[in-house]
């Protein structure tokens, strides 16, 4: 039974050992897990556009976003997470073998930053490629794809009577709340301004610190494969278009109302 940690906000678990070895079930269906990226600035889901056999979506430069994740199977999932090629828990340039959130049966997880510690995460947004974290710690190279890595949980028999003290084992929290990478990333840049245009491709920005607890759990693979590989490409929408994805119209700015529109020093009557 490997290491884990669970992820009190978001509703998420993370586990955070290697595999176990294993051979996956062919009862697994694809796609039990959806994969959404939330503009938060917004407060919308992105649409995904389909192109040459990927998925893409349109950042804006200077928002904030999210992955939001959900289980939709009837059991345990593993999900490894990686933003422009880099774990997004440990900082490590991204492999499924590593650590990942844990999603319990139909529960949904919204992910919206870099963990730093058990309690913070540095905040995602969409910025110009110099300024991603991945470029900035020198791995430029795979800038612009959020993956999903998706494992299934080992499922072992239990005695009779045992299961109350097997299921408080498997959920207590460890002592240790280390984890490396965590020292020496450089403090994150103002993002860019939301109306900036983008001919630079984008990538991923380390922002603002938030709130965003954990503890550690257990969870065990069932193989070193994953279930399922989930990849969703971005950029700006320019970039994009430029590429042959069909993105549609220019999107619209996004009304915002004024609350002191200046229409005189009293109140007139109603019309």
């Amino acid at each position: 039974m490997s290491k884990a940690w669970k992820c009190c906000t978001a509703a998420a678990i993370a586990a955070c050992a290697l595999a176990s070895g294993g051979c996956a079930s062919a009862q697994w269906p694809a796609t039990r897990v959806s994969v959404e990226i939330v503009d938060r600035n917004e407060g919308r889901v992105l649409p995904v556009y389909a192109h040459a056999g990927r998925r893409f979506v349109v950042g804006k430069p200077g928002n904030e976003y999210s992955i939001r994740v959900r289980n939709t199977s009837g059991e345990r999932i593993l999900a490894v997470m990686s933003v422009d090629g880099v774990n997004i828990i440990t900082g490590d340039t991204a492999s499924p073998a590593q650590s990942g959130y844990v999603l319990a049966p139909y529960e949904t997880a919204e992910i919206a930053g870099w963990r730093k510690d058990m309690s913070r995460t540095a905040a995602f947004y969409f910025t110009a490629l110099p300024d991603s974290y991945a470029a900035r710690t020198g791995r430029p190279d795979n800038v612009g794809v959020i993956g999903v890595a998706v494992f299934r949980e080992r499922q072992r028999p239990i005695p009779y009577g045992s299961i109350s003290k097997d299921r408080a084992s498997a959920d207590r929290m460890e002592s240790s709340a280390d984890r490396p990478g965590a020292a020496g990333t450089p403090a994150p840049a103002a993002p860019l301004a939301e109306s900036a245009p983008s001919k630079q491709q984008l990538g991923t920005g380390h922002g603002r610190s938030e709130s965003s607890y954990a503890q550690y759990t257990t969870f065990e693979r069932t193989s070193d494969s994953p279930s399922e590989t989930i990849a969703i490409y971005y950029d700006s929408y320019q970039n994009l278009l430029a590429q042959g994805v069909p993105v549609g119209a220019p999107p619209l700015a996004r009304y915002r109302p004024d609350p002191f529109p200046d229409r005189g020093r009293f109140v007139p009557d109603p019309r």
